[in-house]
C-alpha cells in the first residue's frame, strides 16, 4: 500500500502539534514526511517515517512516527486517528493511525529483534536469548506523560521508542547496555534496541529492556509521603508514617553507585576553570532565551546571572564524566530491594552530543534536589496554600534534600553540599528549563519552579 509523502505530511502538520512528545508546540514551522522503512504488511502495513520539521529562524527537528495503515476506520484506535487520504492510485482510502497504540502489530517489533533483523536500513539488534524475549504477550502503550512513547509487553519488557531523534547512539542505549555488561544493579537489563542507517550515519530509534512490574515509581512513593504530611495536624515530617527520608537516603546512595559505574565504564576528566566559564556561558545562554519566553522570570534574572558569575569565578577545577543528565522522582522505581534508575536519554531539548558530554555529577544531584521541590509543592499549585502548609511544604523539602545528600555522601566519600555555589547555580539552570517547560505546556504549575528561582537567587 503506497501513500504520497506529501500528503502524510499535510495530516502531520495538524497531528503532530496535539502530541504530548513534540517539543515545537510554541514555534512555527513546516513539516516534511519521508518513509523510513516497512516494518511488516502483515495483518496490517506499519511504516516509519520521519517528520522533518523546520522552524522559521532555520533550526531542524526530526520525529519519529510510526504509522499503521488501514483500509477501514479501526473504532478502537480512534484517539490516535493521524488522517485519512486516497492512496496514490487514488483509488482506495487509507486511514491513518499511531502504529505503538495498535495491538494488532506492535508484536512486529519483537519479531523483527527476535530474527536480528535488517529492514529496509533498519537494524534489529538483540542482547538476549530468543527465549528471552515477550514474543506473544499482550501490548499496552503507557498513557503517562514522556517525551517519548512507551510499550509494556505482558509484565515482561517495555519499549521506548524514541520520537524527536537524531543521529548518533541515543546515550539511554549506550549507557543502559555498558552498565549491563558492568553488572550494575541500579539499572534495568537492556534486552536490544533499533538503530536506522541515515545519510549514512547511525540513529537510535528505539529499545527494549526489562520492565519492573512490581515496582513504583519514586514520584509516587514521595507525593504519597507529602499528603500523608498535611493531613496531618501537628506531627512533623519525621513523625509521619509515611515519611521518606529513609528511602531518600537509599536513593543517594543509589545514585552515588551509578555515578561510580558510569564512571568506570566511561572514564572521568577534569573541567578547567576555562571549561567551567564555557559551561557557565551556556547557562546565561538558556537564561536570556527563557527570558523571551518566560516574562515572569524577569525579577530574578540579574540575581540568577551574577550566581552563575560566581561559578565562572571560582577558578578552580570540576571533577566530570558521564551522568544521567535529566535525573528526578519520575525517572526512579523502588522496588522490594532496591531503587532503579531510568531514562538516561538526558534532557531532550539537548543534541545528542551535549547530552554524551562529560558534565559534574552535581548536574543530578541538582536535579533530583529540583524534584523534591516539586514533590513537595505540587499540591499548593492546584490550590491556595496557607502558611501551615507552606511552612510543612519546606519542612519535607528540607528533610529529604539533606537525607539524599547524606545518603550520597556515605557511598561517595564526596558531600554534594560542599560544592554549594555550583550546585545551587545547577538547581537554578533546571530551574530555569523547568519554567520554560511549564509554560509551554502546563501553564499552572509554572509558580512551582518560580518559587524555587526566588529560593535560589536570594540564598
Amino acid at each position: 500500500m503506497k501513500i504520497s509523502s506529501a500528503e502524510v505530511g499535510r495530516v502531520l502538520s495538524d497531528w503532530l502539534g496535539q502530541q504530548r512528545w513534540y517539543a515545537g508546540k510554541s514555534r512555527a514551522g513546516s513539516v516534511h514526511a519521508r518513509q523510513l522503512a516497512t516494518l511488516t504488511e502483515d495483518p496490517h502495513p506499519v511504516q516509519i517515517w520521519i517528520a522533518d520539521i523546520t522552524y522559521e529562524n532555520g533550526d531542524v527537528e526530526h520525529y519519529q512516527v510510526p504509522l499503521v495503515l488501514r483500509d477501514e476506520p479501526a473504532q478502537q484506535l480512534d484517539h490516535v486517528f493521524v488522517g485519512a487520504m486516497l492512496d496514490e492510485d487514488g483509488e482506495s482510502t487509507v486511514h491513518l493511525y499511531d502504529a505503538l497504540h495498535d495491538k494488532d502489530v506492535t508484536g512486529a517489533w519483537l519479531d523483527a529483534l527476535v530474527a536480528e533483523a535488517e529492514i529496509d536500513g533498519l537494524r534489529f539488534v538483540r542482547r538476549v536469548a530468543p527465549d528471552e524475549m515477550p514474543v506473544g504477550e499482550p501490548s499496552l502503550a503507557l498513557s503517562a506523560e514522556q517525551s517519548n512513547t512507551s510499550i509494556v509487553f505482558g509484565d515482561a519488557a517495555i519499549m521506548k521508542t524514541f520520537r524527536r531523534i537524531e543521529a548518533g547512539l541515543n546515550p539511554d542505549i549506550e549507557i543502559h547496555g555498558a552498565l549491563a555488561d558492568l553488572g550494575g544493579e541500579h539499572v534495568a537489563n537492556l534486552l536490544g534496541h533499533v538503530t536506522a542507517t541515515i545519510d549514512g550515519e547511525p540513529w537510535s530509534l528505539a529499545m527494549l529492556q526489562d520492565f519492573m512490574v512490581t515496582a513504583t515509581d519514586g514520584w509516587k512513593l514521595a507525593t504519597t509521603s507529602v499528603r500523608d504530611l498535611m493531613a496531618e495536624g501537628d506531627l512533623h515530617a519525621d513523625e509521619v508514617g509515611g515519611d521518606f527520608a529513609s528511602e531518600a537516603h537509599r536513593l543517594g546512595q543509589s545514585t552515588a553507585q551509578v555515578h561510580a559505574d558510569l564512571a568506570a565504564a566511561f572514564g572521568t576528566t577534569n573541567l578547567s576553570p576555562d571549561d567551567v566559564r564555557a559551561r557557565v556561558a551556556a547557562m546565561l545562554t538558556r537564561l536570556d532565551a527563557a527570558l523571551i519566553e518566560v516574562a515572569e522570570l524577569a525579577p530574578v534574572a540579574s540575581d540568577l546571572r551574577r550566581l552563575y558569575e560566581a561559578v565562572a569565578d571560582l577558578g578552580t577545577v570540576v571533577p566530570a564524566q558521564r551522568v544521567h543528565g535529566d535525573l528526578h522522582l519520575g525517572q526512579v522505581l523502588r522496588t522490594a530491594r532496591r531503587w532503579i534508575l531510568l531514562d538516561f536519554e538526558g534532557e531532550p531539548a539537548k543534541s545528542i552530543i551535549e547530552r554524551r558530554a562529560l558534565d559534574s555529577p552535581l548536574r543530578d544531584v541538582a536535579g533530583m534536589l529540583r524534584s523534591f521541590d516539586y514533590a513537595a509543592r505540587y499540591q499548593l499549585s492546584e490550590g491556595e496554600g496557607t502558611a501551615q502548609t507552606e511552612a510543612r511544604s519546606r519542612e519535607w523539602t528540607t528533610r529529604n534534600r539533606d537525607a539524599y545528600c547524606a545518603g550520597y555522601a556515605e557511598e561517595s566519600s564526596a558531600d554534594p553540599r560542599e560544592g554549594a555555589v555550583l550546585l545551587r547555580a545547577l538547581e537554578a539552570d533546571k530551574a530555569v528549563y523547568e519554567a520554560v517547560y511549564e509554560a509551554r505546556n502546563r501553564p499552572s504549575w509554572l509558580p512551582v519552579p518560580l518559587a524555587s528561582l526566588h529560593r535560589l537567587a536570594a540564598e
